[in-house]
């Protein structure tokens, strides 16, 4: 008999900042992936946000799935105590895996390459490549330019309203999770557009 694999959660996150405040919310959402008995996918390096996040998700009991490209494998920061550790040829691959080993995405403060990401599985469900659930954790106000530009975008009919509702963007973490738990009965409508 073949025990079903736990719920997938993709976290996109900063594999740059030191921040503390960064490292401890990467920390706190790692440690509920275990809590709530979750696998995290994430792109599988041990450094800043991303080490964090694998590493209190592996202290709370989660398997993690660690996806990184070969050319930052040879730089030394691979996260080699996930137990799933893929190593892709391109960047391009490393998403591809990452979002179909997912079930569920959540965006926590980043840079380019955490916008590159989130951007991209945003667009592929807006286009109805995949209907997974889409949150982002922002208890600084690390991404409000980034919405009011979207609301401007929507406002001149370039993102359709349909689109921002796919996203919700939350301060709590709770919530957050909420979003995404496909066991959640009661799921707010909680629409970065709204």
């Amino acid at each position: 008999m073949v025990t079903p694999r736990p719920f997938a959660l993709c976290v996109y996150c900063s594999a740059g900042t030191s921040d503390p405040a960064y490292l401890d919310l990467a920390a706190r959402v790692g440690a509920e992936v275990g809590r709530r008995g979750w696998q995290l996918v994430s792109g599988g390096g041990n450094v800043s946000m991303m080490g964090a996040l694998a590493t209190a998700a592996r202290a709370g009991g989660a398997h993690t799935v660690g996806v990184i490209p070969k050319h930052l494998v040879h730089r030394e920061v691979a996260d080699v105590d996930s137990d799933e550790l893929i190593v892709t040829d391109t960047m391009r691959q490393r998403k591809q895996v990452m979002e179909d080993r997912a079930d569920a995405f959540l965006t926590l403060p980043g840079g380019i390459g955490t916008l590159e990401e989130f951007f991209e599985a945003w667009t592929g469900g807006h286009l109805g490549q995949h209907a997974k659930p889409m949150a982002i954790l922002d208890p600084v106000g690390h991404y409000t330019g980034l919405f009011t530009w979207l609301a401007g975008l929507r406002e001149h009919g370039f993102v359709p309203q349909a689109a921002l509702d796919r996203i919700t963007l939350t301060a709590d973490l709770t919530a957050a999770f909420d979003a995404l738990d496909p066991g959640f009965a009661n799921r707010p409508e909680t629409g970065a557009g709204r």
